[in-house]
């Protein structure tokens, strides 16, 4: 039959100017066909005459109010006194009206407004009583009778969710049945078009009110409009389907207050994504999914999806439909939100070039890193990096897509800041001791800075403050975290204390990745200290002059850098430093043979550490003094086993930061030393 079949929810008829809205979208359907127009009760209505027949009559005045105050606004003089007498007449009979009954009248209330403004536009209208067609539990009876009191009007308006009982009796298709009584309209006649209109733009991949990233869902299969409908989600009332399903006729989900606006097509079709939306229930997450979903790869995705917010699922199944799990209520709505992001959500891709200044094991590492994660970073993150620039110290080159070869010479940096695009990161994999006094040019650029070269920020106090002042000025990154400890999470720990006015007691930080591996494998009378200096330097553990490690300048280093993390402006000339041997000037080879004749010195420092069960530790370290000031000092100490660094392996760091606000020092340990290491700290600098 050429008819549409046009189903309000409660909140399209909640008020005058709603109702004006669904009296639009039902007259531009009836200008093409004839429509039933099939009306729930008004919002709230339902509930309030529930609470009625329990007893409670406190909510009469106020519906009853409602429902004339409509009235009020879309009639005048003998129309709107008409109605305000069925309405009466309405409200009378649901008093008398048995408690189980009183719920069947607010879609009577709401479709005797309806059909007379629609009659009052001029519409040819009928008004059919859906408890004398639908009859519950008799599809073919119900058909029948649908059939036959559909003819010679064009507009039909039929109360939804009530019906009447095969002997007689009244009742009703369940809460959010009105849906249902469109569904069987539409099946009995063959309807062209099913539509049922609500306040939201059809099947969303979630609830928004739980999910605000949650999307309109364009089209979808029955099977999953069922699965999603029958694990929670309320937009479509779940028994709507089989009868739309059984007569092949489309099932579209609009929103009355944006008519134009997106909307969900249920059909015959298959889904066109492997996943289909989430819906939730009491404690428990439904994943619907097509026919084309992986559900192993799915379960195995939520679990991770999960455990990335801390969440662990207390319950986990699959079936063709899709995939449940179970958590706790309290967390429901973090579960659904991080499964939503998985699953569902588009992330705006940001392009980031990246110029890397350094082509050494760290900046390889670093490069590898980037490719090897690229599609992982973009899908967590929506950042793609590119390493558009690439330089060494003879030549650079530059590549927007990636992959720069080196073909040039001249000035890094100033190529970088004629060619990067604002929000660009330069990040430098040097030793330069000079590079930093162009930082802040690349700052002032619009260029972010992310740097492994500690020489950059062990500067005398003036110059690193300069540099914080133009990044904070130009609003772009300066990130330096790999400069201590590699990988560890040292300077932002640190400085996350400062900020928050944590004051700090002392610092000890045994950072020295070449000393510790040397002190740790030294042993008296098997290799002397200079040997092991020597395997390290032939390693490259140590500096190119070991001289700098033994004498504790890259220790100063990073003990300047970590002092001014925790906004103290210690400068070098405050630092007491021992060098483990005495240091000598002069050729390399002089140095190592002085070493050797400082062997006993080392070996009594050992002996004596040990007679007392302690080990020998480089340590850099600052003290609150009495009077507020702080003393700093670097020297070779015996730790005993309850120190921190007393158990450090091979080039293993420790940081031992004790502060007011914290009975117990905060202790951060782990891998000081490595290229991939350092590589992975910068990455993280780069992407936070």
């Amino acid at each position: 039959m050429n008819i549409s079949v046009l189903k309000f929810g409660g909140s399209s008829l909640a008020s005058a100017t709603n109702i004006s809205r669904v009296l639009d979208i039902v007259e531009g359907a009836a200008a093409k066909t004839p429509v039933v127009v099939v009306c729930s009760a008004i919002s709230g209505c339902t509930d309030a005459l529930l609470q009625i027949a329990g007893g409670d009559l406190s909510p009469l005045d106020t519906i009853r109010k409602r429902h004339h105050d409509i009235a009020a606004r879309l009639f005048t003089g003998t129309e709107r006194e008409q109605l305000d007498s069925r309405l009466d007449l309405l409200f009378n009979q649901m008093t008398a009206a048995p408690d189980s009954e009183k719920v069947c009248f607010g879609e009577l209330l709401s479709t005797a407004i309806v059909e007379q403004k629609l009659r009052s536009e001029g519409w040819k209208i009928s008004w059919v009583d859906s408890r004398e067609l639908i009859i519950k539990g008799d599809k073919e009876l119900t058909y029948n009778n649908i059939r036959k009191a559909i003819h010679g009007a064009h507009i039909y308006v039929a109360p939804g969710f009530i019906c009447g009982t095969p002997d007689g009796g009244v009742s009703t298709l369940g809460r959010g049945g009105s849906d249902y009584s469109a569904a069987l309209y539409a099946a009995a006649l063959g309807a062209g078009s099913l539509q049922i209109w609500t306040d939201v733009p059809g099947i969303m991949t979630a609830n928004p009110r739980q999910v605000e990233g949650a999307r309109s869902i364009a089209a979808m299969s029955y099977s999953s409009a069922l699965d999603m409908a029958s694990h929670g989600a309320k937009v479509l009332y779940a028994p709507t389907v089989a009868p739309a399903m059984e007569a092949g006729i489309d099932i579209e989900i609009l929103n009355s207050f944006n008519p134009s606006g997106k909307f969900t097509v249920i059909s015959s079709a298959d889904d066109v994504s492997p996943w289909v939306g989430l819906s939730s229930e009491g404690k428990c997450i439904r994943l619907t999914a097509s026919s084309k979903a992986d559900l192993d790869e799915g379960l195995e995705r939520c679990v991770a999806s999960l455990k990335e917010e801390g969440i662990a699922a207390t319950g986990l199944s699959k079936d063709g439909g899709g995939i449940t799990l179970e958590v706790k209520e309290a967390v429901l709505n973090q579960a659904l939100k991080a499964l939503h992001r998985s699953f569902f959500q588009e992330i705006p891709i940001r392009h980031i070039p990246l110029f890397i200044a350094g082509d050494g094991a760290v900046s390889k590492a670093l490069r590898e890193m980037i490719a090897a994660t690229a599609d992982t970073v973009k899908a967590r993150t929506g950042k793609e990096l590119v390493v558009s620039g690439l330089a060494n110290s003879k030549s650079f080159g530059f590549s927007p897509e990636g992959s720069p070869v080196l073909d040039s010479e001249g000035d890094f940096v100033a190529a970088v800041v004629s060619r990067a695009p604002k929000g660009s990161v330069f990040v430098d994999c040097t030793d330069s001791e000079s590079l930093y006094k162009r930082y802040q040019e690349l700052l002032e650029a619009g260029i972010g800075i992310v740097s492994s070269n500690r020489r950059s920020f062990a500067v005398p106090y003036t110059e690193y403050a300069a540099m914080h002042a133009a990044a904070r000025e130009n609003g772009v990154p300066l990130r330096y975290e790999t400069t201590v400890g590699a990988s560890l999470p040292v300077l932002e720990s640190i400085a996350r204390g400062a900020n928050s006015c944590n004051e700090l007691l002392s610092l000890e930080a045994v950072v020295s990745c070449t000393l510790n591996r040397i002190l740790g494998d030294y042993r008296p009378g098997q290799k002397s200290f200079a040997a092991l200096v020597r395997e390290a330097a032939a390693e490259g553990l140590a500096e190119r002059d070991p001289r700098l490690d033994i004498g504790g300048r890259d220790a100063l280093r990073k003990l300047l850098i970590l002092s001014r993390e925790a906004g103290i402006p210690l400068e070098e000339d405050q630092v007491e430093i021992v060098p483990v041997v005495p240091l000598t000037e002069g050729p390399l080879e002089d140095f190592y043979r002085s070493m050797e004749s400082s062997e006993p010195i080392v070996a009594k420092q050992y002996a004596d550490a040990d007679a007392k069960g302690c080990r020998l530790r480089f340590v850099a370290s600052l003290n609150k003094e009495a009077d507020g000031s702080f003393k700093a000092g670097i020297r070779l100490s015996a730790v005993p086993p309850s120190h921190p660094a007393f158990h450090l392996r091979g080039t293993e760091n420790a940081i031992i930061v004790r502060s007011a606000f914290h009975p117990y020092p905060l202790v951060i340990q782990g891998p000081g030393e490595g290229a991939k290491e350092a590589a992975s700290s910068i990455l993280n600098d780069i992407l936070r």
